[in-house]
C-alpha cells in the first residue's frame, strides 16, 4: 500500500514522505505529521465482488478480532498528527463495527483513552461522486459507485 501511495503522489509538489511501519508501535515522535492516512486491516467484506472466495473464510467473530487493532491504530495515528493535523481512517469494509463504530469509540474513549479530535466532513473532497450519504464520513458502495465498499472518515486533531 505504501508503494501505491508513493506512486500516486509521484510528480506532486512536496514535501511529503510515505512511511511504512508498525502503527501500533510508531518509530516517530508524537505530533510528527501534518497528515496521516491509516488504512486499517479489516475483514475485507467490502472487496467481496473482487474476492468472492473471501466470504467462505470469514466468521462473525472476525469482527471482534479486528476492532481492538483498528481502534489502536486510529489512536496512534491521531497521536502522530500535530494539533490541527488531519487523519484519514480508511477501510475496505462496509460493516459498522469496522467503520463508524471504530471512529466513535476512539472519539468517546471506549476501549482506551479518549482522543481530542473533531470529525471533518469528507464529502466535499469527492465532488461529482453521487449519493455520499449524510456524512461526515463516506461509505462507497459497489452498486452505487462502481468500486469496493470503502469507508473514509477524516478527523482533525484538536488537542
Amino acid at each position: 500500500r505504501a508503494r501505491l501511495v508513493a506512486r500516486a503522489l509521484a510528480g506532486n509538489p512536496g514535501p511529503y514522505q510515505v512511511i511504512a511501519a508498525d502503527g501500533t508501535r510508531p518509530p516517530w515522535r508524537p505530533g510528527a505529521f501534518d497528515r496521516v492516512l491509516v488504512d486499517v486491516p479489516c475483514t475485507g467484506l467490502g472487496a467481496l465482488r473482487r474476492r468472492p472466495e473471501a466470504r467462505w473464510r470469514r466468521r462473525p467473530e472476525d469482527l471482534d478480532g479486528f476492532a481492538p487493532l483498528q481502534r489502536g491504530l486510529l489512536r496512534e495515528a491521531l497521536a502522530s498528527a500535530r494539533i490541527g493535523g488531519v487523519v484519514g481512517y480508511a477501510t475496505c469494509s462496509p460493516h459498522p463495527a469496522e467503520t463508524r463504530a471504530v471512529v466513535e469509540d476512539v472519539l468517546k474513549g471506549r476501549g482506551g483513552p479518549a482522543v481530542s479530535a473533531e470529525w471533518i466532513d469528507a464529502r466535499p473532497l469527492l465532488p461529482g461522486v453521487p449519493e455520499l450519504g449524510d456524512g461526515p464520513d463516506i461509505q462507497l458502495w459497489p452498486h452505487r459507485h462502481g468500486t469496493d465498499a470503502m469507508y473514509l472518515a477524516l478527523l482533525r486533531r484538536t488537542g
